[in-house]
């Protein structure tokens, strides 16, 4: 059966940076950009590798839909040029700053807006933020079940089977669409390399930018005064090290050294 996918994509500054490089706003309490690159949040390209399996295996269309800055458009066409059909930008100040459930909110908008749909897929947590509650929030104000932490979806008589990652393995989970997934990595989800000439068609491409009006969204719900949860302070931990030499006339010496100092500190 063809699947008509919607995949909800984040992008993230760029996690490989050297550790040294991260910074934090102290006003907005916000990775600083700078000049650092921005790529989708890693989850969310596993989640949007197993939406175009799904679509080769099956047919079907794959949208792929970001709320973010004008900025977010290079995650988009990154998007389209793995396989993603369309790729639609929500971009509007009375959007910043909400929080995880504005978010939830204002996407279940926008996947309402593109029409009937099969699959929601999203990644089982944010890049940058560590957040696992989008998905959940996600599916609640579209109506429909959410699976977390899956890492294989096939289709099968009219429904989907969801692998759901468990702590000592995994479970089958049958589901009648529409449903939300949350994905997590897998041997069989890693992102794929796109072609060269993928990359040229989708780089021009129009990425249609919806605002707060196009999707109906109510004020109340959206910003900063909608937000539930406040953030009271980012921090990098502070990391120390020191070194100490252990002394010894002979190796027998230092090991008992060693390990008399071990048990002074408590380590053994």
């Amino acid at each position: 059966m063809p699947l008509n996918i919607i995949v909800c994509i984040k992008q993230v500054i760029d996690p490989e940076i050297p550790a040294s490089q991260f910074k934090i706003d102290p006003g907005t309490k916000r990775q600083v950009q700078g000049s650092h690159s921005l790529v989708i949040s890693a989850y969310d390209q596993n989640a949007l590798e197993v939406a175009i399996q799904l679509k080769e295996k099956q047919g079907g269309k794959v949208t792929a839909i970001s709320v973010g800055a004008a900025t977010a458009a290079t995650a988009l066409k990154s998007a389209l040029s793995m396989g993603a059909d369309e790729a639609i930008l929500v971009d509007d100040p009375a959007i910043a700053a909400s929080d995880q459930q504005g978010i939830a909110y204002v996407l279940a908008k926008a996947t309402q807006k593109v029409g009937t749909f099969d699959l929601v897929l999203t990644g089982c947590v944010s890049g940058d933020w560590g957040d696992r509650a989008v998905p959940a929030f996600m599916a609640e104000e579209l109506g429909i079940g959410c699976v977390s932490f899956v890492s294989r979806i096939e289709a099968k008589d009219g429904q989907v089977v969801l692998r759901r990652v468990v702590e000592d393995g995994y479970e089958l989970i049958e589901a009648k669409t529409p449903v939300l997934a949350s994905v997590i990595s897998d041997d069989t989800n890693t992102p794929r390399y796109p072609k060269l000439k993928d990359i040229m068609a989708a780089g021009k491409k129009t990425i249609p930018t919806w605002k707060a009006a196009d999707l109906v969204l109510d004020p109340d719900r959206v910003g900063s005064g909608a937000a539930r949860v406040a953030i009271t302070d980012v921090y990098l931990p502070l990391k120390e090290s020191k070194c100490e030499m252990i002394k010894g006339d002979t190796p027998q010496e230092q090991a008992a050294n060693l390990a008399a100092r071990l048990r002074e500190l408590k380590l053994i």
